[in-house]
């Protein structure tokens, strides 16, 4: 059991809906990101996904992408983040999962990554673009480390490849209600409460719905379809804004407490 999985089963004993905050590790540097991290813990995140700087980030919108870029000129990388995680451990019981791209982790290696994440104090990883079906070896050594292994599912997924994920995802499913890119929306997306059924039909693993949600009333909606909400570029964008003041991530943990109140609240 993971502190994810602990986290999920007391949401669920509580009848809550859980929070899952994205942020860009060293965005805009790795000082802040740790800081951000002591706060999210304070105002009861219930998951932190820490994303990894890459430069070439296909599925995510300018919001992300620019928060990479920043991150990278910091030369912000795996061993790094592990680094800080270590050490911000020390105080805070956040879950954390690492959201990676494939390339950094290829790179990086397997067997050390997993070594290192579980050294770290981290969770588990979600690797964006690894298919499911090739995720055997990736998923055989994080299990043997006790790590989660996130998979996504989109509104285009299968129902085959759903019952593929719903089985090699630990942790939590991540549900992308939307195609395209991160971003910002204004609008929730019909088919949520369809597809969430759908997967719900296969596994009793907490599903957790991202991509467009980007204020509270909108996180209240989506989680009466799933288990726990997403939420990635409002706040990184709000990370872009206040990087520059001494109390910034204050601020940005400000916002992010607006989100994750009415859930714990009751959606």
């Amino acid at each position: 059991m993971t502190r994810v999985d602990d986290r999920f089963a007391l949401l669920k004993k509580n009848g809550q809906k859980g929070f899952i905050a994205y942020i860009t590790a060293g965005d805009p540097t790795l000082e802040f990101t740790e800081r951000l991290i002591i706060e999210m813990d304070k105002i009861g995140v219930d998951v932190l996904e820490l994303g990894v700087p890459f430069s070439d980030p296909l599925a995510d919108g300018p919001v992300i992408q620019s928060a990479m870029i920043r991150a990278l000129k910091n030369k912000t990388n795996i061993e790094k983040i592990c680094k800080m995680v270590k050490q911000v451990r020390k105080s805070v019981s956040i879950p954390i999962i690492l959201f990676s791209y494939l390339n950094p982790v290829y790179q990086y290696g397997i067997e050390k990554f997993a070594r290192d994440l579980k050294d770290a104090g981290i969770d588990g990883a979600l690797l964006l673009d690894l298919p499911v079906e090739e995720s055997s070896e990736y998923c055989s050594v994080m299990e043997k480390y006790g790590l989660n292994t996130v998979f996504l599912i989109a509104p285009t997924t299968t129902e085959q490849r759903v019952r593929t994920i719903a089985q090699y995802s630990t942790g939590f499913i991540y549900y992308v209600s939307r195609t395209g890119v991160t971003g910002e929306r204004s609008d929730v997306n019909p088919e949520i409460e369809n597809k969430v059924r759908l997967i719900k039909s296969y596994t009793d693993k907490p599903v957790a719905i991202g991509f467009g949600v980007s204020d509270p009333q909108q996180a209240r909606l989506v989680a009466k379809y799933g288990d726990a909400v997403v939420v990635g570029s409002a706040v990184v964008r709000r990370i872009q804004e206040f990087a520059e003041a001494n109390d910034g991530h204050i601020s940005v943990a400000e916002f992010v407490r607006s989100l994750v109140t009415p859930l714990h609240q009751g959606a």
